[in-house]
């Protein structure tokens, strides 16, 4: 139904991976979708990441809330993710912060 959790309240909005590292997955389908070093704290109340893994995240223009914004779904099984923002002014090298729901994805470490 492409709905959110409330900010804050998601299992990896202040999740920091392990030193190893790993992969957040999408929970529907298990298809990989973020490194783990690409995770930033935003402070927007969602897990944030600064890029995806190549070809994993498609985009839609989404018109739903008044405004435009961009939906991001997986690519393998076209879950909602959430959504992607551009030219906030975050120190990453994208100045991207996709804001991802917690219950779209599980975290997967390296082993």
């Amino acid at each position: 139904q492409k709905g959110t959790e409330a900010p804050g309240t998601g299992e990896y909005n202040n999740f920091k991976a392990p030193p190893e590292g790993g992969v957040f997955v999408c929970r529907a389908c298990n298809a990989p979708l973020y490194d783990s070093n690409t995770k930033f704290n935003s402070g927007c109340g969602w897990p944030a990441f600064y890029d995806e893994l190549p070809g994993t995240v498609d985009r839609h223009v989404d018109m739903s809330m008044g405004m435009k914004r961009v939906e991001i779904t997986c690519t393998n099984c076209g879950g909602h993710l959430g959504h992607v923002f551009e030219g906030e002014g975050f120190n990453t090298p994208t100045d991207q912060r996709h804001c991802v729901n917690s219950l779209s994805i599980k975290f997967v470490k390296n082993c």
